[in-house]
């Protein structure tokens, strides 16, 4: 029989937030893949290995998983990267893929989860505590209250203008649009926060507009409230 492909989320940052299902499949099977060329280099291979100790011992996978705007380009490493899994699989090997958050939302694991389904492999993703909701909760904030709507926004891709209504926006991953999202938060008077490396040890809070850095880093994120 093939195995499966687990595509569990690590959460955020904190490995206390990593859920019992997510250790339980790391420790009972031998086979983790991880995004990165080295398991130092991956965020989710770090925060893994610090809720179980044990992981190094495991068979390690690395996956290259390039940042490309070439979606041709990036589709060829995802497909690369499904054909290696399915190396272990078809020795009836289940591998956990770790993602960092939850592997439902703006996940490579959905890509390779694509792929592995096209060839009759099994997959399940297995979820976690998403950034937003640890954001919001460091924020001492709620993301939606009563009839109130929450808007998921890949910030990194464009778009000029945020939904009308009450509730949340929530810009996934603004850096490098840091002064267009500025102006865009600006106008629509919104009330906005940023976490910057969510639950991480060098996790910084921004509370207002004034505060946010022209450059933030790579995990953050901003919550608009209206």
């Amino acid at each position: 029989m093939r195995g499966i492909a687990y595509g569990v989320g690590v959460g955020p940052g904190d490995p206390e937030l990593m859920t019992q299902k997510a250790v339980r499949l790391i420790r009972e099977n031998d086979v983790i893949a991880f995004p990165g060329r080295e398991p130092g280099e991956s965020v989710a291979y770090r925060i893994a290995a610090a809720a179980v100790p044990e992981l190094p011992q495991k068979e390690l996978v690395a996956l290259n998983m390039p940042m490309l705007r070439d979606r041709a380009a990036l589709a060829a490493e995802h497909r690369s990267a499904a054909r290696l899994l399915e190396r272990y699989l078809n020795q009836g090997r289940n591998v956990v893929f770790l993602t960092l958050g939850d592997p439902t939302l703006y996940c490579t694991f959905s890509y390779l989860q694509h792929f592995l389904e096209a060839d009759g492999y099994a997959s399940e993703p297995v979820p976690g505590v998403t950034s937003f909701c640890a954001a919001a909760a460091r924020l001492n904030t709620p993301l939606a209250e009563w009839d109130e709507q929450v808007h998921i926004i890949p910030a990194s891709h464009g778009g000029g203008s945020l939904p009308d209504g009450q509730g949340s926006c929530v810009l996934m991953k603004p850096a490098g649009r840091m002064t267009e999202l500025k102006r865009m938060l600006k106008e629509s008077g919104r009330r906005v926060m940023m976490v910057e490396n969510c639950s991480m040890e060098n996790e910084r809070i921004y509370r207002t507009l004034e505060e946010f850095p022209d450059d933030p880093g790579y995990f953050s994120l901003i919550i608009a409230r209206k």
